[in-house]
């Protein structure tokens, strides 16, 4: 069995109190708040202590929660999960869960180097191209500027709109992957502003949007040691590789761990829920995925 243990938990630095609390009246002070706040996520990234795959596989359930409120609709984060990770070979997802496919895909794949092309399948490359060129200035003007020139083309297309503005955010950042934070944050009355108004909701955006990534971040470290604690106890063959993709994805269904009977799979979640090293995340006694 491979070694899954981690490095040793080191503190993740929480966010400062004041970013979250001080008054944010004029765009100078918003983005003086949002610098840190970026600040404080830019080290977070960094931890080894985290299962970093998990932090933005979980953000991302979080932000297509977010999306699919823009779009009128009221999935939660285990309707979502279920929209994704329950369909059957060959099945299409729902339109939520299209949402969080496009999210999770979107976290799981390192930036591209040379453009952002492809990481929105039906988003026309000469859109993106025009979008990206009405983006300029720091990161977060940047971002708000890709956001508002690809709206306007399609407005209804809030969640691949908010995939690249949160790409364009990380990239600015030097980050090897897109971590889900304006998507967090921004309503459908953010996304319907423009100039220095969607600046400041943008902004604003990023430091509640690390407001919810930091405390995640810490509470998973600690899960993933607990994972890591309990995994040379496990003698189940292929154990090893179920505990490496448990500290990789946000959720997953016993039948994904296609390298084990399907028996030997539920046993071995079930075990690791009694270990306290993962939870049942949907509260059924069928049909279950289990998670950090």
């Amino acid at each position: 069995m491979t070694d899954a243990r981690p490095p040793a938990a080191s503190p993740i630095p929480p966010l400062p109190g004041w970013i979250e609390t001080a008054p944010a009246e004029s765009l100078a002070t918003a983005a003086f708040r949002s610098g840190a706040a970026l600040g404080t996520l830019h080290l977070v990234v960094r931890q080894e202590a985290i299962p970093q795959g998990v932090w933005r596989d979980r953000l991302a359930v979080m932000a297509a929660e977010r999306c699919a409120q823009h779009a009128g609709r009221r999935e939660g984060g285990r309707e979502l999960r279920d929209a994704l990770h329950l369909l059957r070979p060959g099945d299409r997802p729902g339109p939520a869960g299209l949402i969080l496919r496009q999210w999770s895909r979107a976290v799981a794949r390192p930036l591209p180097g040379s453009g952002l092309e492809g990481m929105i399948a039906d988003l026309p490359a000469d859109r993106l191209a025009r979008g990206l060129a009405a983006a300029s200035g720091g990161p977060v003007e940047r971002a708000a500027g890709l956001l508002a020139a690809l709206l306007a083309e399609r407005p209804r297309a809030e969640a691949p709109a908010l995939i690249l503005a949160d790409a364009v955010l990380a990239r600015a950042l030097g980050w090897s992957h897109l971590l889900p934070c304006l998507g967090l944050a921004l309503t459908a009355r953010d996304l319907r502003l423009r100039g220095e108004a969607l600046q400041l909701a943008c902004h604003r955006a990023v430091v509640a949007g690390a407001g919810r990534a930091v405390p995640l971040a810490a509470d998973l470290a600690r899960r993933a040691e607990r994972l890591a604690a309990v995994a040379p106890k496990l003698r189940a063959k292929g154990a090893g590789r179920a505990v490496e993709m448990f500290l990789a994805r946000d959720a997953l269904a016993p039948a994904a761990l296609d390298f084990m009977s399907d028996r030997a799979a539920r046993r071995l979640c079930d075990r690791l829920v009694e270990l306290g090293a993962l939870r049942e995340l949907t509260g059924r006694d069928t049909f279950r995925l289990y998670g950090l």
